[in-house]
């Protein structure tokens, strides 16, 4: 029996397998709101075979997103084509999930292909808010030290995303800590050089996602699994920065608050480090996380192949596994895979004729 086609059993759900499509910023709405690029784009890795299908990251104020096209969760009108989005999912047998995020000093920047610049208020940006003043750029304008106001406002604008994402009927709410972004910026000592409750510390600086973490998960009613997403490391000199023995000692914290999975990735603070990108360069820190926190653990990162993903669920370091470009490439890469496991996992009958042994 393939590891990768095993259902995996949470607290309140199932994964019919453990392939997960992990989020992926597509630059393609209006005002955040979700279109039918959205609908087209997650339901066809649905219809593809993935067990959960999380959207990209959506910000819970328009000023965390990292694009003015990025998707957004700030406002009730949001939950309508959300909701149309989440059904059609179900209807494939699949789970939907949803990324709430802030980007912090990361915020306000053009869309990759028209070149990632920084945007300013003059130039159809906006101010950007982060723990401390401290550009991700040398050349971009620094942002704005949150106030501790202005901060209990943000937990509650998660509390806020979180309430949206369960009325547009989204399964799984995963909590968006990684990648350089708004929540990452105070764990890491290297963008937060906070000197009152929530800097400092380890216990002050992961303050702020505690306290987001409890909001969020009082907005759940019992049937949504919740998830978040961790840098390991920063890649930083000497461990400078963020480590994956933080990431352990966070994840056990997180473990208590109802965080039932952390979706092991790396990276994304600070620009210009090296990072050794090879296939499966991730996984080592989502093995620790299973392994030094006892908690469920996800990996992801160059990781393509059907063979690959089931010599890492079989060598216990990780839980799901979570693909993002090759499911890009390939929306239907764990129909494929089911056959080259010899896993008897459903088809979507509209496309049974095309299943291979299928007469």
């Amino acid at each position: 029996m393939s590891l990768l086609f095993t259902p995996l059993p949470l607290q309140h759900l199932t994964l019919k397998n453990r392939l997960v499509v992990a989020a992926m910023c597509q630059y393609s709405s209006i005002d955040g709101f979700a279109s039918d690029w959205h609908l087209v784009h997650l339901g066809t890795r649905a219809v593809g075979g993935a067990s959960l299908v999380i959207t990209e990251a959506a910000a819970v104020t328009p000023e965390g997103r990292i694009s003015p096209e990025d998707l957004g969760i700030w406002k009730d009108e949001h939950i309508v084509k959300l909701r149309q989005i989440t059904d059609f999912i179900h209807t494939q047998g699949a789970l939907a999930g949803i990324q709430l995020a802030h980007a912090g000093r990361k915020a306000s920047t053009m869309a990759p292909w028209k070149g990632r610049t920084q945007l300013t208020p003059s130039t159809g940006g906006w101010n950007t808010l982060a723990p401390s003043a401290l550009a991700f750029n040398p050349l971009d304008e620094p942002p704005v030290a949150l106030t501790i106001q202005q901060i209990e406002s943000l937990i509650e604008a998660f509390a806020d995303g979180a309430r949206r994402a369960v009325e547009a009927g989204f399964d799984v709410i995963e909590i968006h800590g990684a990648h350089g972004y708004l929540i990452h910026q105070f764990l890491s000592p290297l963008s937060n050089h906070r000197t009152d409750e929530y800097g400092g510390s380890f216990e002050n600086r992961i303050r702020f996602l505690r306290e987001v973490t409890h909001a969020v998960k009082s907005q759940l009613t019992g049937s949504q699994s919740l998830w978040v997403r961790l840098s390991a490391t920063d890649w930083a000199d000497e461990d400078a920065g963020w480590s994956i023995a933080e990431t352990v000692r966070l994840s056990r914290v997180l473990k208590e608050l109802g965080v039932e999975l952390i979706d092991t990735s790396t990276g994304g603070l600070i620009p210009g480090v090296r990072i050794p990108v090879a296939p499966g360069y991730q996984v080592s820190f989502a093995a620790a996380v299973r392994k030094e926190a006892g908690m469920l653990s996800g990996a992801v990162g160059l990781i393509t192949e059907a063979a690959q993903a089931e010599a890492i669920l079989a060598a216990g370091a990780a839980d799901v596994i979570l693909m993002a470009r090759e499911l890009l490439r390939n929306p239907y890469f764990p129909l494929q895979a089911q056959m080259e496991l010899d896993a008897d996992a459903p088809y979507p009958l509209q496309y049974e004729r095309a299943k291979p042994h299928h007469s």
